[in-house]
């Protein structure tokens, strides 16, 4: 069961309710596509499902049929209490009222050590968030998130590409991403200005590039796309050395979008071994 426009405008009506702004709040209201995702999702019963802006239901709903259970996540006091009514009396469905980006993740994920984000999140939080649980949660292994077409590229863009950027590069690190679907404004309302898309991401058993600490790699990859229309050694000169790009067999004339994770990678271990030699080679006093 899901809801139709009709439903959704008659709901919202009803409750006194509109979709606010500052939420990024576009309900989908197009039964095909909320089938599509709960598919794409590929859950069923015994698995555990996290999905963030629930809304009015039509997505949980479709997820719980899955037989899988779900925790529904929503911010806005008003549809709370709709999403509560609308999925009272489903004993795999949980309702929580809460901040997505306040919420601490660890004792709510801890029934499993694998989760399934399944989200319609919006343009305001969604790199964020999908960041956020990139780095800190590893119970989260698979995510399945709808994202304005712009995200979507940023999230699963390769080295060279104009859409390649500091979250592509952590996305990469932590998981394998792919675009596994389009979405049109027509199956929203309101209806936004732009297309959506569907992306699927599932984390590596082990991270893309090892023998780094990713928040040191991250950093690095920040500060390169910071001032990513200079040459990496004007974009770095206060961090990488002409030797370090020349150990990690990087062109300091490169820009950071020409760097795969890879050769990111290459480049904070020559960084971390030069500070390491520094470091052992300053006497103590």
């Amino acid at each position: 069961m899901t809801f139709s426009r009709t439903e959704i405008v008659a709901m919202l009506d009803k409750h006194g309710l509109a979709p606010r702004r500052a939420f990024g709040q576009n309900f989908v209201v197009d039964a095909n596509t909320v089938h599509k995702i709960a598919r794409l999702a590929d859950v069923g019963a015994g698995d555990y499902v996290l999905e963030i802006g629930a809304g009015l239901g039509s997505l949980t709903l479709a997820l719980a049929e899955t037989g899988a259970s779900v925790v529904a996540v929503e911010i806005d006091n008003g549809l709370v209490e709709v999403l509560r009514t609308n999925t009272k009396g489903l004993e795999n469905v949980e309702v929580l009222h809460a901040d997505a980006m306040q919420l601490d993740w660890q004792p709510l994920l801890a029934k499993s050590n694998c989760w399934h984000v399944v989200a319609n999140l919006p343009y305001n939080v969604a790199t964020i968030i999908v960041a956020d649980l990139l780095d800190g949660i590893a119970a989260v292994k698979h995510m399945l998130v709808m994202v304005q077409s712009e995200v979507a590229d940023r999230l699963v863009a390769r080295a060279g590409t104009e859409a390649y950027g500091a979250v592509s590069v952590k996305v990469d690190y932590w998981a394998s991403s792919k675009i596994v679907g389009q979405v049109p404004p027509s199956v929203f309302f309101p209806q936004p200005r732009v297309d959506s898309a569907l992306v699927e991401i599932r984390r590596r058993d082990r991270p893309g590039v090892e023998d780094v600490v990713a928040k040191e790699l991250f950093s690095l990859v920040r500060s390169g796309f910071a001032k990513r229309r200079k040459m990496l050694r004007r974009a770095l000169d206060s961090i990488a050395t002409p030797d370090d790009f020349a150990k990690a067999d990087v062109n300091p004339e490169s820009r950071a979008e020409q760097l795969d994770l890879s050769a990111w990678g290459r480049l904070r271990r020559a960084i971390d071994s030069r500070l390491s030699t520094a470091n052992h080679s300053t006497p103590s006093h």
